[in-house]
Protein backbone atom coordinates (compact mmCIF):
# COMPACT_ATOMS: atom_id res chain seq x y z
CA UNK A 1 0.00 0.00 0.00
CA UNK A 2 1.89 3.04 -1.13
CA UNK A 3 0.55 6.89 0.44
CA UNK A 4 1.15 8.78 -3.04
CA UNK A 5 -1.04 8.00 -6.58
CA UNK A 6 0.76 5.74 -8.37
CA UNK A 7 2.27 9.01 -10.84
CA UNK A 8 3.84 10.81 -7.76
CA UNK A 9 5.26 7.97 -6.92
CA UNK A 10 7.32 6.84 -9.91
CA UNK A 11 8.25 10.70 -10.00
CA UNK A 12 9.20 10.75 -6.31
CA UNK A 13 11.21 7.45 -6.66
CA UNK A 14 12.94 9.13 -9.79
CA UNK A 15 13.38 12.50 -8.09
CA UNK A 16 15.04 10.52 -4.93
CA UNK A 17 16.96 8.08 -7.33
CA UNK A 18 15.23 4.85 -5.69
CA UNK A 19 13.58 1.99 -7.63
CA UNK A 20 10.36 1.11 -7.22
CA UNK A 21 11.27 -2.43 -6.19
CA UNK A 22 13.61 -0.98 -3.17
CA UNK A 23 9.97 1.44 -2.42
CA UNK A 24 8.01 -1.72 -2.65
CA UNK A 25 10.61 -3.49 0.23
CA UNK A 26 10.36 -0.95 2.01
CA UNK A 27 7.12 -0.85 2.35
CA UNK A 28 6.99 -4.54 2.98
CA UNK A 29 9.06 -4.24 5.61
CA UNK A 30 10.09 -0.46 6.62
CA UNK A 31 12.18 -1.58 9.68
CA UNK A 32 15.06 -4.29 9.27
CA UNK A 33 15.97 -7.05 12.19
CA UNK A 34 18.58 -5.22 12.96
CA UNK A 35 17.23 -1.76 13.64
CA UNK A 36 14.28 -3.67 15.65
CA UNK A 37 17.14 -5.65 17.91
CA UNK A 38 19.33 -2.48 18.12
CA UNK A 39 15.97 -1.11 19.84
CA UNK A 40 15.00 -3.53 21.89
CA UNK A 41 19.16 -3.77 23.14
CA UNK A 42 19.08 -0.13 23.60
CA UNK A 43 15.95 -0.17 26.21
CA UNK A 44 17.69 -2.93 27.90
CA UNK A 45 20.79 -0.59 27.95
CA UNK A 46 19.07 2.28 29.81
CA UNK A 47 17.78 -0.04 32.11
CA UNK A 48 20.54 -1.53 33.24
CA UNK A 49 22.27 1.98 33.23
CA UNK A 50 19.72 3.74 35.19
CA UNK A 51 20.13 0.98 37.81
CA UNK A 52 23.91 1.26 38.04
CA UNK A 53 24.70 4.96 36.64
CA UNK A 54 28.49 4.12 37.43
CA UNK A 55 28.78 1.14 35.02
CA UNK A 56 30.53 1.78 31.79
CA UNK A 57 29.84 -0.05 28.14
CA UNK A 58 31.40 -3.34 29.28
CA UNK A 59 29.75 -3.90 32.28
CA UNK A 60 26.71 -2.68 30.69
CA UNK A 61 27.28 -5.48 28.23
CA UNK A 62 28.22 -8.02 31.16
CA UNK A 63 24.29 -7.04 32.20
CA UNK A 64 22.92 -7.71 29.09
CA UNK A 65 24.39 -11.11 28.63
CA UNK A 66 22.89 -12.05 32.45
CA UNK A 67 19.65 -10.32 31.10
CA UNK A 68 19.65 -12.98 27.74
CA UNK A 69 20.36 -10.66 25.06
CA UNK A 70 23.42 -11.38 22.45
CA UNK A 71 25.54 -8.91 21.74
CA UNK A 72 28.97 -7.93 21.27
CA UNK A 73 30.83 -5.63 23.54
CA UNK A 74 31.57 -3.48 19.94
CA UNK A 75 27.77 -3.37 19.13
CA UNK A 76 27.14 -2.18 22.58
CA UNK A 77 29.80 0.38 22.75
CA UNK A 78 27.97 2.02 19.97
CA UNK A 79 24.79 1.53 21.18
CA UNK A 80 25.89 3.32 24.21
CA UNK A 81 27.64 6.43 22.51
CA UNK A 82 24.49 6.48 20.27
CA UNK A 83 22.46 7.35 23.51
CA UNK A 84 25.24 8.96 25.35
CA UNK A 85 25.14 6.41 28.26
CA UNK A 86 28.44 7.29 30.26
CA UNK A 87 29.60 6.13 33.44
CA UNK A 88 28.85 8.40 36.08
CA UNK A 89 32.35 7.99 37.35
CA UNK A 90 34.37 10.41 36.16
CA UNK A 91 38.03 10.15 34.49
CA UNK A 92 41.26 11.98 35.24
CA UNK A 93 41.78 15.00 32.42
CA UNK A 94 37.92 14.95 31.34
CA UNK A 95 36.92 18.61 32.36
CA UNK A 96 33.88 20.31 31.98
CA UNK A 97 33.80 22.69 29.07
CA UNK A 98 34.77 26.35 30.19
CA UNK A 99 36.59 24.82 33.38
CA UNK A 100 39.78 26.98 33.85
CA UNK A 101 42.99 26.89 36.50
CA UNK A 102 41.99 28.55 39.53
CA UNK A 103 43.39 32.29 40.75
CA UNK A 104 47.38 31.98 41.95
CA UNK A 105 48.31 30.89 45.06
CA UNK A 106 49.52 34.43 46.37
CA UNK A 107 50.20 37.83 45.00
CA UNK A 108 52.96 38.86 42.66
CA UNK A 109 54.27 41.19 45.95
CA UNK A 110 57.32 42.01 43.86
CA UNK A 111 56.12 42.72 39.96
CA UNK A 112 58.71 40.28 39.15
CA UNK A 113 61.59 42.75 40.36
CA UNK A 114 63.89 39.99 41.51
CA UNK A 115 66.62 42.66 42.75
CA UNK A 116 67.23 44.18 46.19
CA UNK A 117 69.32 46.98 47.79
CA UNK A 118 70.52 44.97 50.57
CA UNK A 119 70.68 40.94 51.46
CA UNK A 120 67.94 39.43 53.29
CA UNK A 121 64.98 42.05 52.10
CA UNK A 122 63.47 40.21 49.24
CA UNK A 123 62.69 36.23 49.68
CA UNK A 124 61.15 34.23 46.68
CA UNK A 125 60.00 31.08 47.19
CA UNK A 126 59.26 28.24 44.99
CA UNK A 127 57.06 25.02 45.94
CA UNK A 128 57.05 21.92 43.74
CA UNK A 129 55.87 18.51 44.09
CA UNK A 130 57.80 15.47 42.43
CA UNK A 131 56.58 12.33 41.99
CA UNK A 132 57.47 9.27 43.18
CA UNK A 133 57.05 5.67 42.97
CA UNK A 134 54.93 6.17 46.56
CA UNK A 135 53.52 9.51 46.71
CA UNK A 136 54.25 13.06 45.89
CA UNK A 137 56.88 14.40 47.37
CA UNK A 138 56.52 18.13 48.49
CA UNK A 139 60.01 20.48 47.98
CA UNK A 140 59.75 23.93 48.84
CA UNK A 141 63.13 25.95 48.21
CA UNK A 142 63.70 29.64 49.25
CA UNK A 143 65.90 32.41 47.86
CA UNK A 144 67.15 35.71 48.48
CA UNK A 145 67.72 38.79 46.14
CA UNK A 146 70.51 41.05 46.06
CA UNK A 147 71.78 43.62 43.78
CA UNK A 148 74.80 42.11 43.60
CA UNK A 149 73.32 38.75 41.71
CA UNK A 150 74.63 36.59 44.89
CA UNK A 151 71.92 34.60 46.53
CA UNK A 152 71.20 31.99 49.56
CA UNK A 153 69.26 29.61 49.46
CA UNK A 154 67.35 27.17 51.89
CA UNK A 155 65.44 23.73 50.83
CA UNK A 156 62.90 21.89 52.64
CA UNK A 157 61.53 18.56 51.64
CA UNK A 158 58.21 17.08 53.09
Amino acid sequence: MTWLPRGSLRLTCGVLDHSRQAQDAWLAAPVSDRELEDTYLTNALIHAHSDDPEFGYRCLAEELERAGHAAGERRVWRLCSQQRLWSAMVRKGRREPGKSPGPAVHDDHVQRDFTAAEPDQVWVTDITEHPTGEARSPAARSRTCSATGSSATRSTSG
